[in-house]
């Protein structure tokens, strides 16, 4: 059983759309959003991403930024930017990008089912970000910005999708980066019904990216728990913002990496070693790997496959099989003594949509030594992963396009 929920959304007006939502928190640092709102008092970074309003040397998590970002945000209310919809609703939020649509239910999930574990993960989160954004909502008393997560195709689910979506959008606008995005409000009471009923048969949700969006509103929910004597369960804050997609419409691009040294190694030293685990072979040109457990490797201008040996690896292991688990266990750990990714400085990752060109450029420049180019994880191995209670190799899924934030906010006041 998964519990969806509808609520009064706080959202843009139609025309205003475009310009009040923007990226995810936690995609941009403080200078790319200060450049990105710069000229544009209606961003919603002015709401998710406070501080770029504050100097370089002002403390991001202060109170005094959360304060900020909550007077943004009732500044976009008290000016009509953004309207409340007066009775709950489930609204429907589809990207396209390069023609690929993913459609997706913007709803309220349930903090007890996350803590139940009814509700997946796949990563670890950091203290310093869940209690980052746990008083981003406190004190915003909203949540901002949705969780993106997954389910089971069941077609049951796609054919509420299809005939809602099937009306015009009440927005419909492409960001700068030509995503397109749309939103359709589901507020019609025989509707919400049969989302409500038919999500109820739906075995379990998939956290795919917003793991301390998710941790910090249960963080928030046991605070107010703990400040309200007369809890019921049924507050605001005993549920978090969540776009719900299938499974298969979502797409998982690489999360390649490159290296600043090569552990003393010299490359033909480096290549023979590797042969214990890997095929290696020169390329000619750039190397996307087009199957998993191939990799490519770039290093003094070029490009060697990396195909992994059977038996290197446990196939039938949900972690230990996954490509990005295999890079490291067999290459990057015991060749260039790279043993934490979280941690180590002489590793850095670059996502699929910047392409392998991206690689070349950073190692022809100087900055890094050697780049690795690894082939995409899948949805299901994900799946598989959160089933079993594990935890996904650091790095391993890239997923495009973004959510925006701001396109549907939550309050947790009535």
């Amino acid at each position: 059983m998964s519990i969806v929920r509808p609520f009064r959304g706080l959202r843009p007006k139609p025309e205003f759309a475009s310009q009040v939502a923007c990226p995810p928190y936690d995609v941009l640092n403080t200078q790319e959003a200060r450049a990105m709102a710069e000229g544009n008092p209606r961003s919603f970074l002015r709401v998710n991403k406070a501080e770029l309003e504050f100097s370089d040397s002002a403390n991001p998590y202060s109170p005094e930024v959360y304060q900020r970002a909550k007077e943004n945000l009732s500044g976009l209310e008290r000016a009509g930017i953004m309207i409340r919809d007066a009775q709950p609703c489930f609204y429907l939020y589809r990207l396209t990008m390069d023609g690929r649509k993913q459609t997706g239910l913007v709803a309220l999930t349930s903090v007890a089912e996350y803590d139940q574990g009814k509700i997946k993960k796949h990563e670890h989160t950091r203290p310093e970000k869940v209690n980052d954004r746990a008083n981003h909502i406190t004190q915003v008393a909203a949540q901002v910005g949705p969780v993106f997560s997954t389910f089971r195709r069941k077609p049951e689910i796609e054919a509420i999708f299809t005939r809602v979506s099937s009306l015009n959008p009440l927005i419909d606008f492409t960001s700068s980066d030509q995503i397109r995005h749309e939103l359709w409000v589901i507020d019609d009471r025989g509707t919400i019904a049969e989302v409500e009923s038919v999500f109820s048969t739906v075995d379990a949700l998939y956290i795919a990216d917003g793991h301390h969006r998710s941790e910090a509103a249960s963080e928030v929910a046991r605070r107010m728990r703990e400040a309200e004597p007369g809890h019921t369960g049924q507050e605001n804050y005993n549920f978090f913002l969540n776009v719900l997609f299938s499974d298969h419409e979502l797409r998982i691009l690489p999360y390649n990496r490159v290296v600043k040294d090569l552990n003393e190694h010299t490359l033909d030293e480096l290549l023979a070693k590797s042969a214990t685990h890997f095929e290696v072979g020169k390329a000619n040109g750039q190397v996307e790997p087009k199957e998993p457990h191939q990799f490519g490797f770039y290093a003094a201008g070029q490009w060697y496959i990396l195909q992994s040996k059977a038996g290197s690896f446990d196939a039938q292991h949900p972690i230990e099989s996954i490509d990005a688990a295999i890079l490291s266990n067999r290459f990057l750990t015991p060749l260039l003594n790279i043993v934490n990714l979280r941690t180590d400085k002489r590793i850095d990752f670059v996502g699929g949509i910047r392409g392998t060109q991206e690689l070349e450029r950073l190692v022809n420049s100087g900055q890094f030594k050697a780049a690795f180019s690894l082939f995409p994880t899948s949805i299901e191995q994900l799946l598989r992963v959160a089933d079993a209670g594990g935890v996904m190799p650091p790095k391993s899924t890239w997923f495009e396009p973004k959510l925006r934030d701001g396109m549907v906010v939550n309050l947790l006041t009535d």
